[in-house]
């Protein structure tokens, strides 16, 4: 392997390391205030939809059926209470199911 390339993924795994680390040098032994732990605790949910809203509406050549299918399992698994990785995991398996049977 070309030594360029070694020492470009060394930089890159190094700028990458460094802003996942400072916050926990930073904050290390201090709480939050429970505002902030409030917005922390919601980022996961903002980040999934914001990844997967787009693709609501461009999913399936155009079939906005198959998005809104997904998108009401999803809000009521969700509902439910489940976590992210049950919404998920819940959302693909009833479109797979809708896949089979309406497609």
């Amino acid at each position: 392997m070309n030594p360029s390339i070694v020492w470009m993924i060394i930089g890159m795994a190094v700028v990458t390391y460094i802003p996942r680390m400072l916050p926990f040098l930073v904050f290390k032994g201090k709480e939050l205030p429970p505002f902030f732990q409030g917005v922390l605790k919601n980022v996961p949910f903002a980040v999934l939809g914001a990844l997967i809203f787009p693709s609501i509406l461009l999913i399936q050549e155009g079939n906005l059926l198959f998005g809104a299918v997904g998108t009401v399992a999803a809000f009521a698994i969700a509902f439910l209470g489940a976590n992210v990785i049950l919404v998920v995991i819940g959302a693909i398996s009833v479109l797979s199911l809708y896949s089979v049977f309406f497609m």
